[in-house]
């Protein structure tokens, strides 16, 4: 029984391994992913299969290639495994806008999932959300109202989204929203797909505050379709290794925060 946690950890750590070479690299063959790995050319295999199957990479004779970013890049299963220690800070940093009776409305980013896993510390609180992840961790929140949001379901994303999604979101009015994107520089924010634009823009207007949260590795950027103007944002938090003059400038537009992030320890030299 102990033994099965350990095994699916290793499991993502490895199928992230072979997602960030392929990535880096463009494609690879699955002789290379088992040298790279260290596992044997079937469990490479049932790896790609499985990455495959949920968007991440694609097929082709011989090996694999990578998505174009705007696909891997929306994948809710990529996403929980990238700059995991900035989206903790920025969750800890966030925690500063609440107070016990507010209502909270969260995205699908996985960084609001890093908000999302503290607030039980808050109190009582009202959270509504569309992005599945955030409605498990906080199923057994005693001290927290849950609405889901419903809509269609996205397996890419992992969360519910479309006309039903947007308009259940107007009738709300909730106290804070908190949401994160694909891209932006000083002026702008930017997402690239069309139906994530469309509810992150229902959730803005149907909030009181409105508090973005990126890290850096989103910073200084653009995609497909423009979201809002970084000036719709109450609040802009920053997390990671980010140039001066650029946090200067979208403070032009916002209030920013720039949030230290806490690295893991680890033994030896990296």
């Amino acid at each position: 029984m102990t033994s099965a946690p350990k095994k699916k950890s290793s499991r993502i750590q490895r199928q992230q391994r072979i997602v960030d070479h392929v990535v880096a690299n463009g494609s690879a063959a699955a002789g290379e992913l088992s040298e790279l790995t260290g596992v044997s050319l079937m469990t490479v295999h049932r790896d790609l299969d499985d990455l495959v199957s949920r968007g991440v990479l694609r097929k082709f004779h011989g090996g694999v290639s990578a998505q174009p970013s705007t696909v891997f890049e929306s994948s809710s299963d990529f996403r929980l495994h990238t700059h995991i220690a900035e989206k903790e800070a920025l969750g800890r940093e966030a925690l500063r806008f609440l107070t016990p009776g507010m209502s909270v409305l969260l995205d699908d980013s996985t960084t609001a999932l890093a908000l999302a896993r503290l607030l039980p510390e808050v109190g009582p609180l009202t959270v509504v959300s569309n992005y599945r992840q955030v409605l498990e961790a906080l199923r057994d929140a005693t001290d927290v109202r849950l609405i889901g949001l419903g809509g269609e379901y996205s397996r890419t994303h992992d969360s519910y989204l479309g006309l039903p999604c947007q308009e259940m979101i107007a009738g709300f009015s909730v106290d804070v929203v908190f949401l994160s994107t694909s891209a932006m520089n000083a002026r702008l924010t930017f997402h690239q797909e069309q139906d994530l634009v469309l509810v992150k823009r229902a959730m803005l207007a149907s909030a009181a505050t409105k508090v973005l949260m990126m890290d850096a590795s989103k910073v200084g950027r653009s995609a497909l379709h423009q979201l809002v103007p970084v000036s719709a944002f109450d609040h802009v938090l920053l997390a990671g290794s980010l140039g001066a003059d650029l946090v200067s400038e979208i403070a032009e537009y916002a209030d920013v925060r720039t949030v230290p992030v806490d690295r893991p320890v680890t033994n030896g030299s990296n």
